[in-house]
């Protein structure tokens, strides 16, 4: 049995967030398997919170060459991803996104030929375009109901753009050029574990929208470990995956909005205290950006005026108060440059 605090301690150590590590962010992303993009900033605030030394031009060199790049992946939201994990697991992902624009549209699916509209789409989208331009491409029939549809069934990618954050402000789209791996649920459950692990079926299922994954997970068992958590429920891991001491230190974190650590899993609890869910997760799906205290979330903040500003929960220790004080500094600087 692992406790809800050992679970914590495992999390942050596979996400980086016990200590910032020396590694190159392309590694991260992909230790990450991605970063939530729906806005362009909050993945440099999340390599800066885990990475040694990390630079705002480190991303957007990886970004510029294409190495790394923003796209419609996991829960049907942007991310960015390394270009190889792009390719070997937007197939796997299809199953979510078809199902995806399915709940979405309800009946406006029934009239449209998937096949068909894709097929049209796919030399539109040759050249960057916005789905504002695309709408007016189509000139007749539900156009936004298609548009969807191919949004969701296309591979496109964001190209990027000479901006602060890599990306401008207006969602360009562009067809991704390269041929795709065939689906692998197997190999994207072990890659999940190793970033997210332990957790249980109905964890990953979340994090990813995929449904009805046990049999892949069953497929795995003999390559696993299995725990439970202070409920009984079966968690899943990596053999060898770092699961450190309950009682480690883990340091004070800033996390950008939509942070991986926050959207990984069902219970929510191993990170948020359920006395701070409903202020973490509201109607409208928007994730705050968050401070962790002890390895929990602890309030939320925000820069005004290159400063940060904090909310907090609860009550801070003088030395929490003193720890964050130092690290948003460190970010304010990050965040506003010189």
């Amino acid at each position: 049995m692992l406790s809800r605090r050992a679970l914590n301690r495992a999390t942050l150590a596979r996400q980086l967030l016990l200590e910032r590590k020396n590694v190159k962010p392309l590694a991260a992303i992909e230790r990450l398997v991605g970063l939530q993009a729906q806005l362009p900033r909050p993945p440099f605030i999340g390599l800066w919170s885990r990475i040694d030394g990390f630079r705002r031009t480190d991303l957007i060199r990886l970004i510029e060459r294409g190495d790394v790049v923003r796209a419609t992946m996991m829960r049907g939201t942007l991310h960015l991803m390394s270009r190889k994990d792009y390719v070997k697991f937007r197939a796997t992902l299809q199953p979510m996104l078809t199902l995806g624009a399915q709940s979405i549209l309800r009946g406006r699916m029934s009239g449209i030929e998937v096949d068909r509209v894709v097929a049209e789409a796919r030399p539109f989208f040759e050249e960057p375009h916005t789905f504002d331009e695309f709408r007016k491409y189509i000139g007749g029939g539900d156009e936004r109901a298609i548009a969807y549809a191919v949004r969701m069934h296309l591979p496109l990618i964001q190209p990027p753009a000479e901006a602060r954050w890599g990306y401008s402000a207006s969602a360009v789209f562009t067809l991704f050029d390269d041929q795709l791996d065939s689906a692998d649920l197997q190999a994207l459950v072990l890659r999940y574990l190793a970033a997210f692990g332990p957790a249980s079926i109905n964890d990953m299922q979340t994090w990813s929208g995929l449904r009805n994954l046990r049999e892949s997970f069953e497929a795995l068992r003999r390559k696993l470990v299995v725990f439970t958590d202070e409920r009984g429920k079966e968690l899943f891991d990596l053999p060898k995956a770092p699961r450190p001491d309950e009682d480690s230190q883990a340091p004070v974190r800033f996390l950008p909005e939509y942070d991986n650590l926050l959207l990984g899993h069902a219970d929510r609890t191993r990170i948020v205290p359920e006395e701070y869910r409903k202020r973490m997760f509201t109607a409208n799906l928007a994730i705050p950006a968050a401070f962790l205290v002890d390895g929990y979330v602890a309030g939320t903040w925000k820069i005004e005026r290159g400063k940060v500003m904090l909310e907090p929960f609860g009550r801070l220790s003088k030395k929490a108060k003193d720890d964050l004080a130092e690290e948003g500094e460190k970010l304010a600087r990050f965040v506003e440059g010189d």
